[in-house]
C-alpha cells in the first residue's frame, strides 16, 4: 500500500562544487563552533559545516552556522567610505584618506577645545581579538579618551563584575566538559536550545550517558524549563532572594563543604549571618518559589558529589545582575564547587567575541586582564607601547551605558561607534536617538551601511566582516580558536585593524608607536604582554597555526605547554590580596520596576535561535528570516481572551517611556501577568525597556519593566509590519 503521493520525488541534496574548504570559528553565539566554509571554482563561499574533529562542536551546528557562509552575499553591505558636514545632509562618497583624515582632525579639534575626554569610543563584541588590543592601544594611547567601553556592557558586564569581586579575576572558571562530568545542573535565566544550541546539544548528550537532574530557574516556559527535571518559576528580578534563601538551608542543615570555604574563602561569618533572614518560609513570599521546593531545589545542590550553575542574559540584565552572579558564585563556593570537574559557575556569553573584548581591548583596564588602578600595571604597559605611563588614567571612565548621559550634559562632544548599533540595542530608544542629535561629530565603522545607527553619523568606514579578515576569537569556555581569510571584502571595505592603523598614523604619537601591520604579528605582540608570573591569561604557548592544528586552545597556554587547561583555580588559589575568593553579604534591594494597574504586565525579552541581536546579519539572509521576519510577542491565550486579542492579531505595547506594535502569538509558556518579545528588532523591545543600570556593572535591566496593551487599527499596524520588512 502507497502512502502520500503516487509520484514523490526523493529528496536531492544539491551538488555546490565545493572545490576548497577553510578553517572558521563561528562569528554568532559565544559557542566558538569550528567551521568549514566551502569554495567554489571562482572563489565564492557556497557551504559551510561543522568540522567533526573539533572538541566544542563535534561537526555539528545550529542554523545559523549552516547558512553562515552566505553573510558575504548580504545585501546592506558598505563599499566605500562615506562623509557628509551635518547629520541630515545626503552622505557623499569619498577616499579613505578624506575620511580618516576627517575623523583624526575632527577628534584632535575637539580634544585640543574641549580635553580628551570629550571623545567617546564604544566598541563590540563582533571583532577579532588582535582588532580589539589594536584598538585599545589607539584609543589608550593615542588618542587618550578614558571614555572607552564595548557593547558587552549590555550584555557580560554582571558576569565580569561578579567574577571579580567573588574571584578577583575576570575569566569563566568552568568548561563544556563539565557537562559531561557534573552530577547536577542550575540553569539561571538561560535558555540553551535557542540561546546556544550547541551547548545544549552537549547537554542533551551527557544527559543520555549518565542521568543527572537539570534545574531551570525562568519566569517563562523556555524550551530548556520544558526540558528540564524541576522549573523554578521565579518572580522577575528575585533571583538574589532565591539564591541567598538556598544558601540559607545549605547552611541550616550542616550541607557545606567547610573544608573548603576554611581553606579557601574570606568572610564566612559574616555571609552566614546575613543569609539568616532569608529563611524559605520569608523568601517564598518574594521570590515566588514555594517554600518546600526552596528546601528540595538546595539539598539537590549541595549533596551531588559536583554541580555546576550556568546563565545567561536573565541574571545579567538585571537592575542588580552582578549581585546575581556573585550570589551563584556564593553558591558554588559553599559546596566546593569551582575548579573541579562538574563543579563550576559558568557564564554563557553572549557575542562570538565578547570574551577576547574583556581580555585585550582593554577598555576597562589595560590588555591581559591588567587594571588602570594598578600602578605597576600601567608602567609595565606603558613601557612595552613607548608611551608615558602617565598618559593613562588612574580608573576606568564612563561605561556605554553611562556614555549617552555624558552626550546629553555636553561632557561627551564626539563618538565612535565601532560595529554595534546602539540605535536598536540600547534600552529607552527614543531616548538614544535624541541623543545622537546632541553630537557635534560622529563615526560609525561597521560592515554595513544601512545599520540604523549609521542614520546620524558624520562618517561612515566601511568595515570588513567575519571570513573577509584573518585572526582569533576566544569562547565562553576561554577557548583561542581561529578566523582563516576565505574572500575578500566587497569594495573598499577593509579590515577594522587596517582602520585602526591608518588612524593611528595621523597622530603624532600614533607615529611614534609601533603598530603591526598583519594579524600574526598582533597575535605575536598579545603573547608577549600575556607572560607574567601567576597570570592566569597566558597564551604564550599559542600560535595561529597550533590553534587550527588543535581546533582552538583554552587559555591559560603557557610557553613550553603542548595544550590548554580547562579549567581555572583548581588549586583553590584565587588572584586576590590573601590568594582567597570572597564570600559575599548581600541583601536584596528592590527597586524593580512591577505591574500596577496602568500597566498591569511583566515584559520580558530573549533571544530566538534564528536571529542574532539586532538583526544586522540574519535579517539579510533568507534561510534566516523567513522563521521571524516581524516583530511578535507571546501573550498567555487566557489573558488574551480577556482583552479581546487573538492570534495574529497586531497591538500596542506601552510603558512609561514609549510604545511598539507588535503581532500576538497565544501561548501558555508566559504567565497570565507577562508577555514576551524576542530582543532582535528595531522599533519594538527597546522603545519599552527600563534600562535601569546596576550599580556595579552599569548593565541594564533590558528583563524588568511594566507595559500594557491597546488595540489598535490592524491596517494601520499590517502597512508598519510591510514598511519594517523593506528594509
Amino acid at each position: 500500500m502507497l502512502f502520500g503521493r503516487k509520484k514523490r520525488k526523493p529528496i536531492k541534496i544539491v551538488d555546490k562544487q565545493v572545490q576548497e574548504w577553510k578553517y572558521a570559528v563561528c562569528g554568532y553565539c559565544s559557542t566558538g563552533c569550528s567551521i568549514e566554509v566551502g569554495l567554489n571554482a571562482e572563489g565564492r563561499p557556497v557551504a559551510s559545516r561543522g568540522k567533526g574533529s573539533a572538541p566544542v562542536n563535534q561537526g555539528k551546528l545550529c542554523i545559523k552556522g549552516l547558512f553562515e557562509h552566505e553573510l558575504s552575499g548580504s545585501s546592506g553591505r558598505g563599499t566605500v567610505p562615506l562623509i557628509r558636514e551635518h547629520t541630515y545632509d545626503a552622505y557623499r562618497e569619498c577616499s579613505w584618506d578624506e575620511a580618516l583624515d576627517k575623523t583624526a582632525d575632527e577628534f584632535k579639534r575637539i580634544a585640543e577645545q574641549y580635553g580628551p575626554d570629550s571623545i567617546a569610543v564604544v566598541s563590540t563584541g563582533q571583532l577579532l581579538t588582535e582588532e580589539f588590543y589594536t584598538l585599545g592601544k589607539l584609543v589608550r594611547g593615542v588618542i587618550g579618551t578614558n571614555n572607552y567601553d564595548g557593547n558587552t556592557t549590555l550584555c557580560m558586564a554582571s558576569a565580569v563584575s561578579g567574577y571579580k569581586r567573588s574571584f578577583g579575576s575576570d575569566g569563566p572558571p568552568g568548561c563544556y566538559e563539565d557537562f559531561e562530568q557534573t552530577h547536577c545542573l542550575m540553569a539561571f535565566g538561560s535558555n540553551l536550545p535557542e540561546q546556544h544550541p550547541i551547548i545544549y546539544w552537549r547537554l542533551k548528550e551527557a544527559l543520555e550517558k549518565r542521568k543527572f537532574p537539570v534545574i531551570v530557574i525562568d519566569p517563562r516556559v523556555t524550551m530548556l524549563a520544558q526540558f528540564a527535571d524541576i522549573h523554578l518559576p521565579i518572580t522577575p528580578g528575585t533571583d538574589l532572594v532565591l539564591l541567598n534563601s538556598l544558601a540559607h538551608v545549605i547552611i541550616k542543615e550542616g550541607l557545606q563543604d567547610q573544608s573548603y570555604i576554611d581553606a579557601h574563602c574570606n568572610d564566612f561569618a559574616a555571609f552566614s549571618s546575613m543569609i539568616e533572614k532569608y529563611d524559605p518560609t520569608t523568601a517564598a513570599k518574594i521570590c515566588g518559589i514555594d517554600e518546600d521546593m526552596i528546601r528540595h531545589v538546595a539539598r539537590i545542590y549541595a549533596k551531588a558529589p559536583s554541580a555546576m550553575s550556568i546563565w545567561t542574559m536573565g541574571i545579567n540584565q538585571s537592575t542588580h545582575g552582578s549581585d546575581g552572579v556573585c550570589g551563584i558564585n556564593n553558591l558554588n563556593l559553599i559546596t566546593g564547587n569551582i575548579g573541579k570537574p562538574g563543579g563550576t559557575s559558568l557564564s554563557i556569553t553572549g557575542q562570538c567575541n565578547a570574551m577576547g573584548t574583556r581580555e585585550w581591548s582593554s577598555c576597562s583596564g589595560l590588555p591581559g586582564y591588567r587594571m588602570l588602578e594598578k600602578t605597576e600595571h600601567r608602567e609595565e604597559v606603558a613601557k612595552f607601547w613607548g608611551v608615558d605611563s602617565s598618559f593613562f588614567p588612574a580608573k576606568r571612565g564612563l561605561q556605554q551605558t553611562d556614555i549617552f548621559p555624558a552626550i546629553e550634559s555636553g561632557q561627551i562632544k564626539a563618538l565612535w561607534i565601532v560595529a554595534t548599533n546602539p540605535l536598536t540595542s540600547m534600552p529607552n530608544q527614543p531616548r538614544i536617538r535624541k541623543t545622537l542629535e546632541k553630537l557635534e561629530f560622529m563615526v560609525v565603522q561597521d560592515g554595513y551601511a544601512d545599520c540604523e545607527t549609521a542614520q546620524y553619523s558624520n562618517v561612515y568606514l566601511p568595515g570588513a566582516v567575519w571570513g573577509e579578515k584573518e585572526g582569533v576569537q576566544t569562547n565562553t569556555e576561554r577557548r583561542v580558536n581561529l578566523v582563516r581569510k576565505f574572500v575578500e571584502p566587497p569594495g573598499q571595505a577593509k579590515p577594522d585593524f587596517w582602520i585602526f592603523n591608518q588612524l593611528a598614523k595621523r597622530f603624532e604619537r600614533g607615529q611614534k608607536m609601533h603598530f603591526p601591520e598583519s594579524t600574526s604579528e598582533i597575535f605575536d605582540e598579545m603573547k608577549m604582554l600575556s607572560k607574567g608570573r601567576g597570570r592566569n591569561l597566558d597564551i604564550s604557548g599559542m600560535s595561529h597555526d597550533l590553534i587550527e592544528q588543535q581546533s582552538g586552545i583554552q587559555w591559560p597556554m603557557r610557553e613550553g605547554d603542548s595544550t590548554g587547561n580547562p579549567r581555572l583555580y583548581s588549586d583553590g588559589i584565587f588572584p586576590t590580596a590573601n590568594g582567597k575568593a570572597n564570600l559575599l553579604a548581600m541583601d536584596y534591594i528592590e527597586n524593580n520596576e512591577v505591574p500596577d494597574d496602568a500597566f498591569p504586565f511583566w515584559l520580558n525579552s530573549g533571544r530566538v535561535v534564528e536571529h542574532f541581536h539586532t538583526r544586522t546579519k540574519t535579517g539579510k539572509l533568507g534561510n534566516l528570516n523567513k522563521f521571524s521576519p516581524t516583530p511578535y510577542m507571546e501573550m498567555n491565550p487566557d489573558a488574551a481572551a480577556a482583552l479581546g486579542i487573538h492570534s495574529m492579531q497586531y497591538v500596542r505595547l506601552v510603558s512609561r517611556r514609549g510604545d511598539a506594535v507588535v503581532m500576538v502569538q497565544p501561548t501558555h509558556r508566559v504567565p497570565r501577568n507577562m508577555v514576551f518579545i524576542p530582543m532582535h528588532y528595531h522599533d519594538c523591545v527597546n522603545r519599552l525597556s527600563l534600562g535601569l543600570l546596576d550599580p556595579y556593572s552599569r548593565q541594564p535591566a533590558f528583563k524588568q519593566c511594566a507595559v500594557r496593551i491597546e488595540h489598535i487599527d490592524q491596517k494601520e499596524a499590517a502597512k508598519l509590519n510591510v514598511e519594517r520588512r523593506a528594509f
